[in-house]
């Protein structure tokens, strides 16, 4: 499993809010691991590697100013997005995911998205394209940016203090974390298998 716990010791702060700021507002951040690397923070911070304070106020301001990033290229690209090739770090089956999130939660997507990987990169440029206002979506993304920027590093934190030798299970608990974070996108993915298997003509007959 890759080392957390010695990445974030290298990166620091900075190096944090950049992870997450990348994975909220940067097309290419999809693949970076923010859910187990805030919870991992959090940890550390119980341990005196990092104030919590600070680094909360860095996770919750990069989830936010990140997300808004997400936002205004949306509007500046428009529609384009859907019609962008494949390529390394771009994927048009990424963008149907998140446009399906969308489409089933609709403005509360920007808070629910924060806790699914990869649909949370997509999510802030969908509602860029479309026609939510920016007030509207800075509401949602504040909300958003606390329950996830604040909560995990808090949720490392906390059971770092009240967890006797939590450093034995760090690996199952980053492990589990994980596992929670993609098993909706797995899950997603089995019900459109599903319906499409039970559908093959796609007709709605």
């Amino acid at each position: 499993m890759f080392d957390l716990v010695s990445f974030i010791k290298t990166i620091g702060y900075l190096g944090v809010f950049g992870v997450v700021f990348a994975e909220s507002g940067l097309l290419v951040g999809f693949f970076l691991p923010g859910d187990s690397l805030l919870f991992t923070a959090g940890f550390l911070a119980s341990r005196h590697f990092l104030d919590i304070y600070l680094l909360m106020g860095l996770t919750f301001l990069g989830a936010v100013i990140g997300d808004s990033t997400g936002y205004w290229f949306g509007k500046k690209v428009g529609p384009k997005i859907f019609t962008k090739e494949d390529s390394l770090f771009f994927r048009k089956e990424n963008v149907q995911k998140a446009e399906a999130f969308f489409r089933k939660y609709g403005s509360k997507t920007i808070i629910l998205a924060r806790f699914v990987p990869v649909v949370r990169t997509f999510v802030p440029v969908l509602a860029g394209v479309g026609t939510m206002p920016y007030r509207q979506f800075l509401i949602y993304n504040l909300i958003g940016g606390a329950l996830w920027g604040i909560g995990l590093p808090l949720s490392g934190y906390y059971l770092g203090n009240v967890i006797p030798n939590i450093d034995r299970y760090l690996l199952p608990i980053i492990a589990l974390i994980i596992f929670l974070s993609i098993s909706p996108s797995f899950f997603h993915l089995w019900k459109n298998r599903k319906a499409k298997s039970s559908n093959p003509s796609g007709s709605d007959n």
